[in-house]
């Protein structure tokens, strides 16, 4: 089974068009089974996709539109592999974006969840944060497969911790099932004592550690929105698994050196 993790910076890159092809193709080069992706924006203003564009699609939330420009859906369009999908919206962004979250599974979506991880639901405050996740029987049997971004350790209004344990408290109905969280966690792996460290005291297992060929793992390397003093490598996009797991290989993708650089993040690659 092969896994991928991005957080796509959607229509906030230059020539996004052509960097959406470039995803696509090397998502059709890999045939990844399942694909978790943040940042997945569309315009608030756009046309709706209509019911029989849709097909394939299931809503995870009620009431989520999807526009004719959002990134998942024109990404799907090139895609050989036929994709089920889903897509929520978290928070505007950029004045003219709603910003969500993304999965693609090759398997059909069985069941959907999603649900705000932080304490504040304005839709106009970038630190509205939700996950979502699909259970589908990628790699045999029934597994959860959750997209989520989250915010920062340190953050005075919506720190990383009460979000976690929000997550938590949702995904406790998803269990008894293997739930694998896929995603922009915003915590480094290295920094002791922050983020990283209290999500393996819960139990979960880092695949990038679990895996029997890995490289330096650092998705970050620049200053980024939301890192603007950042001059470290950083490891702060991750596979979790609530279950142990052996994993082939965890490999940092897109990221000029495997695929293009497609995004101000790189995504992350697991096969098990």
């Amino acid at each position: 089974m092969k896994l991928l993790t991005l957080n796509t910076h959607a229509w906030h890159e230059e020539h996004q068009m052509d960097k959406i092809g470039q995803l696509a193709r090397f998502i059709n080069e890999h045939q990844f089974d399942v694909i978790a992706l943040q940042e997945v924006n569309q315009s608030m203003h756009a046309a709706s996709v209509a019911a029989e564009g849709l097909t394939r699609y299931t809503m995870a939330e009620q009431g989520a539109v999807i526009k004719q420009d959002n990134y998942a859906y024109v990404l799907l369009q090139q895609l050989e592999e036929t994709y089920h999908w889903t897509w929520v919206p978290t928070h505007m962004t950029g004045g003219k974006y709603d910003e969500g979250m993304a999965l693609l599974s090759r398997t059909p979506i069985l069941e959907t969840v999603s649900d705000y991880v932080s304490a504040g639901r304005d839709n106009a405050n970038f630190r509205t944060r939700k996950i979502a996740g699909i259970l589908t029987e990628a790699g045999g049997e029934k597994t959860w497969f959750v997209s989520g971004h989250f915010g920062w350790w340190h953050d005075s209004e919506e720190p990383f911790r009460q979000q976690w344990d929000r997550a938590e408290a949702i995904l406790q109905s998803c269990r008894p099932n293997p739930v694998f969280m896929m995603g922009d966690l915003n915590n480094a792996a290295g920094v002791r004592g922050e983020g990283y460290d209290y999500v393996m005291k819960h139990g979960w297992h880092d695949l990038y550690e679990a895996a029997e060929l890995r490289d330096e793992g650092y998705t970050v390397l620049k200053a980024i929105a939301g890192w603007e003093n950042n001059m470290d490598s950083l490891r702060i996009d991750y596979i979790l698994s609530s279950v142990p797991v052996r994993a082939k290989s965890s490999t940092v993708v897109l990221n000029g050196k495997t695929g293009p650089v497609v995004s101000d993040h790189f995504g992350v690659a697991v096969e098990l």
